[in-house]
């Protein structure tokens, strides 16, 4: 939606300092509990447990970690397109199940099924939020909203706000994928024209989306994790669980908020105009 040319590449060196720095404050909070709450995170007891952890660690870390480093390096060295450097991530997929001899003609089944179920589900929304799209436009929706964000107090900052406010909001009771098509084509014109860098916008949508995984009652984290707990753990401990990482999550959009420099100052430096 801005007038200059932003690449993949530019968000993903963008995400890159937030997302380690978001990291980061998982770690130190997880390190808080062990310290203060010992036996919230005890520790392993048993010997051969303990014996060659390391080496297990490293050795399951490193395969997916050299494939995320694949497609992610060629895309911001500019050696693929994300479109190719999604098919080498695929590929690279593939080997690893293979090397640990996991890929099997039912399991490629599977795969095959899986992904064709959410391919057909993502373009069905994504039609549906461009009819949605086109309709809203035709009676002059997007003037409206375009009015009201400019009239906010606090000019661009204040139009930010409330966005990211809306897209916290929502992501209560949707998905994603159903903000990323019905929201942001809506919004994101009408805040790149008031000048808000394209960079740091799409890293701000980006963090405050990836919380609605984390909020019930319909977080995807929510229910990947109730559906690998123990029966004993319920979901309403589930849910108290999360809170702090919200919290986390919360404090990392509001340190970008404050210094967009943490977004914008790597594409700079990979990308110099």
């Amino acid at each position: 939606y801005t007038p200059d040319t932003v690449s993949v590449g530019d968000q993903f060196s963008g995400a890159l300092i937030p997302g380690l720095m978001l990291v980061t404050l998982y770690l130190l909070y997880l390190a808080f509990v062990a310290w203060t709450r010992p036996d919230a995170m005890p520790a392993t007891t048993t010997a051969s447990r303990r014996d060659g952890l390391l080496q297990r660690i490293i050795v399951s870390l490193l395969p997916p970690l050299l494939l995320i480093v694949a497609v992610l390096g060629s895309i911001l060295t500019g050696i693929a397109t994300p479109t190719e450097a999604a098919s080498v991530g695929a590929v690279g997929a593939i080997l690893l199940a293979l090397s640990q001899r996991q890929c099997t003609l039912a399991i490629m089944q599977d795969v095959v099924r899986s992904t064709t179920r959410i391919s057909c589900m993502v373009f069905l929304i994504l039609i549906g939020a461009s009819v949605f799209s086109l309709v809203f436009r035709g009676f002059g929706g997007d003037e409206v909203v375009a009015e009201l964000l400019h009239n906010l107090p606090g000019g661009k900052f204040g139009a930010m706000l409330a966005v990211m406010g809306l897209m916290f909001l929502l992501g209560f009771v949707l998905d994603f994928i159903e903000i990323t098509f019905v929201v942001v084509p809506i919004v994101g014109p009408i805040l790149l024209a008031m000048g808000i860098d394209p960079v740091w916008l799409g890293i701000m949508i980006a963090l405050n989306l990836q919380t609605s995984f984390l909020t019930p009652p319909f977080g995807f984290a929510l229910f990947y994790l109730r559906g690998v707990a123990p029966a004993e753990v319920s979901t309403r401990q589930i849910y108290a669980g999360v809170a702090p990482f919200i919290g986390l999550q919360l404090l990392m959009l509001s340190l970008l908020a404050a210094w967009p420099a943490i977004a914008t100052w790597l594409p700079g430096i990979i990308y110099p105009d």
